[in-house]
């Protein structure tokens, strides 16, 4: 379970992560990377799910949900404070096990993070 201060709760904050920061993907997931510029906001880094119909079933997503969370949850203490990272599960997440998960968001965060900062001009 990620802390309250560790998600990402406005469709706001989704859309602001998902059309200006990097994006890069694998097998099971697209990761999504954007480094905040406002210094108002406080606590860690902070995470979003996305995890449509597309994936499977009510029971199906929620299990993915969970098993994303928990990935995710590792990263807390790696990633700079004032990063926002939207994960988005695709289909073939249903049948991925923890492990290819979490290696497939340890493969795609790198690569989103470079992309990133090859988009801004700062």
């Amino acid at each position: 379970m990620l802390p309250r201060a560790h998600k990402l709760a406005s469709s706001a904050d989704f859309r602001t992560v998902m059309r200006k920061g990097g994006r890069a993907g694998t097998r099971t997931v697209v990761v999504h990377y954007y480094t905040r510029t406002d210094p108002v906001i406080t606590g860690g880094p902070r995470f979003g799910l996305v995890v449509s119909k597309q994936v499977g079933n009510a029971v199906t997503r929620h299990s993915v949900s969970r098993r994303l969370r928990h990935v995710l949850a590792g990263f807390i203490s790696e990633l700079p404070r004032e990063v926002d990272i939207v994960v988005r599960a695709l289909p073939p997440a249903a049948e991925a096990t923890s492990k290819q998960l979490l290696d497939d968001v340890s493969s795609a965060l790198p690569r989103a993070h470079k992309k990133s900062k090859r988009g801004r001009l700062t």
